[in-house]
């Protein structure tokens, strides 16, 4: 069994050179015995967005705060709390904060979909 809070965990920032003020928290893994799975949180600061990329596995995502929109295959869907996404595997898409604070989400790949 995994009990924990975000607060315990290390922040890696999102390096991808098409990335502004993005990082990452990994909750759970194949580390912890999720296999084949990992759940994420992302946290976008006022301004940043993750890049504008695709790539051949799918991912989920639910945002926990703030506010953004999701690029997704030449459209733009905006997200507040509550909403969720799935975003198909080849899909090109991005998330942007529209908002004036942090906007976060939790995010679950296959294992390969983990970098």
């Amino acid at each position: 069994m995994i009990v924990g809070h975000t607060q315990q965990l290390e922040k890696k920032t999102v390096t991808h050179p098409e990335a502004k003020n993005a990082a990452m928290q990994v909750l759970i893994s194949p580390e912890e015995g999720w296999q084949g799975h990992v759940m994420r949180v992302f946290e976008v600061a006022p301004g940043g967005f993750t890049p504008r990329h695709q790539h051949p596995w799918p991912h989920i995502n639910y945002i926990i705060r703030g506010n953004a929109t999701l690029h997704l295959n030449g459209s733009d869907h905006p997200l507040s709390p509550g909403s969720y996404a799935y975003v198909p595997a080849g899909a090109l898409h991005q998330f942007q904060n529209t908002g004036e604070e942090p906007f976060e989400f939790i995010c679950i790949v296959p294992e390969e979909g983990h970098q």
